[in-house]
């Protein structure tokens, strides 16, 4: 592939991006409410645990996870599965935002370390390469690992996590 097919492969939009950059065109106090309500309704769980987009584009995705009643554990923090939550979230949404609509797109891996009891709400920021979007786009199947940083209010990451996400043709 030639370097123009490959810049005009990056401006390609599939369904989730048309409707962000629809979003966009919104006016800007409107935008947020709008975006989270699109997601939330169409992820279920990311509805149910209230999980908030800060932001989303092609090569970044960063998303908020409030630590209020019914996504905390035991001792009144979020729980485990609500801190995975917001990083496959975050990940999830930025390879959503380049996966062609002829693919279909799972998580392959999942891993998630606990470091350390979180403090507060959780922001989770997920970014892709150039050479990542580049594969997600152009290869027929695929996978991909998702940088992604998860800190609590105290700036401090209270879990590592290793997020691979695959891409296959969907069957006619």
């Amino acid at each position: 592939m030639n370097e123009t097919n490959s810049a005009s492969a990056l401006l390609v939009d599939n369904r989730l991006a048309k409707v962000v950059n629809t979003i966009k065109g919104y006016p800007q106090f409107i935008q947020g409410y709008l975006l989270n309500f699109v997601i939330r309704r169409t992820v279920k769980l990311v509805g149910t645990a209230k999980v908030e987009v800060l932001t989303l584009t092609k090569e970044s995705s960063q998303f908020r996870i409030q630590n209020r009643k019914k996504v905390q554990n035991h001792i009144g923090t979020i729980h485990a599965a609500a801190m995975a939550l917001i990083a496959e979230t975050a990940t999830g949404m930025v390879v959503g935002m380049n996966v062609p609509d002829d693919k279909y797109l799972v998580i392959k891996t999942l891993k998630v370390d606990f470091l350390k009891r979180a403090v507060g709400s959780l922001t989770a920021t997920a970014k892709l390469s150039e050479s990542q979007r580049l594969a997600i786009l152009n290869e027929d199947k695929g996978e991909v690992d998702v940088q992604v940083s998860v800190v609590d209010e105290e700036g401090k990451e209270p879990i590592e996590c290793t997020m691979i996400w695959a891409w296959t043709p969907k069957r006619r």
